[in-house]
């Protein structure tokens, strides 16, 4: 099944993050939806949520804070805050675009997999809503610059809204860490897979005892081409259809075959 059209005239569009209520691509994020929108409203964890995957917090009560008339806190992850706005904040009148981030930071490869940007925008399709995650690639030096992802992200929006979306896709944008004159274009693409996955670092506290450190990555310089990776690594914005169903299909007929 297709959700109908949605138009953009003056949709309600519900902005959230994995990074938190106060992080600056929430705010570049929340400026690209209401130059599309008077109906914005914002529901971001209270504290950063980074790689919390899809995962719903079950074993606390969940608290809300509000900001604004129209932004709100809830001290869980992506996927808590998405719900939350759903079935309470929003629940009269649900939003028809559900848009996250900024991530500072990418979200390539198997990124996905980890990100909690990407995640509550899966769980907007699960609830039968359109969904986009973005993100910004750093800089080498660490640093981020936003002003790439403001320029392209409403025509991006607008574009993404004239498809005939399946039931259970999501969009995963990632903008390169270019300068608006050195972006060499938009690229639709596959999902891509680092060289290396991701990689421990080994340090030492100031007492001197040992610590590992998740989420060092190696370079992405043979990835191949047609993926996520290839594209930023060549200073394009890449657009990567996700859906929800992980069935690998290639294999149902040969383990129908073993397991008779």
């Amino acid at each position: 099944m297709t959700k109908e059209q949605t138009s953009l005239d003056n949709p309600r569009i519900l902005v959230t993050n994995d990074d938190g209520i106060h992080a600056p691509g929430l705010s570049v994020l929340t400026r690209i939806a209401r130059s599309l929108s008077d109906d914005v409203w914002v529901v971001a964890p209270e504290t950063e949520q980074s790689a919390t995957s899809h995962s719903l917090t079950l074993r606390r009560p969940l608290r809300t804070r509000k900001h604004d008339p129209k932004r709100f806190s809830v001290d869980g992850t992506p996927t808590d805050c998405v719900l939350v706005a759903f079935r309470e904040i929003l629940a009269k009148q649900p939003p028809d675009l559900v848009l996250s981030g900024i991530n500072h930071g990418a979200n390539l490869g198997e990124d996905v997999t980890y990100s909690g940007t990407v995640a509550a925008a899966m769980e907007a399709a699960i609830l039968g809503l359109r969904a986009i995650a973005f993100s910004q690639v750093r800089q080498e030096s660490g640093k981020i610059s936003w002003g790439t992802a403001e320029h392209f992200g409403p025509d991006i929006v607008r574009r993404a809204m004239a498809l005939d979306w399946p039931d259970d896709l999501l969009l995963n944008v990632n903008f390169p860490a270019a300068s608006l004159d050195a972006v060499t274009g938009t690229r639709v693409c596959r999902q891509g897979r680092r060289d290396a996955g991701t990689t421990i670092t080994k340090g030492a506290d100031p007492s001197g005892r040992p610590y590992l450190w998740i989420g060092n990555f190696l370079s992405d310089a043979s990835s191949e081409p047609g993926t996520d990776l290839a594209a930023v690594l060549d200073n394009a914005i890449a657009i990567t259809p996700l859906h929800l169903d992980l069935t690998h299909k290639d294999s149902l007929p040969k383990l129908e075959e073993l397991f008779r």
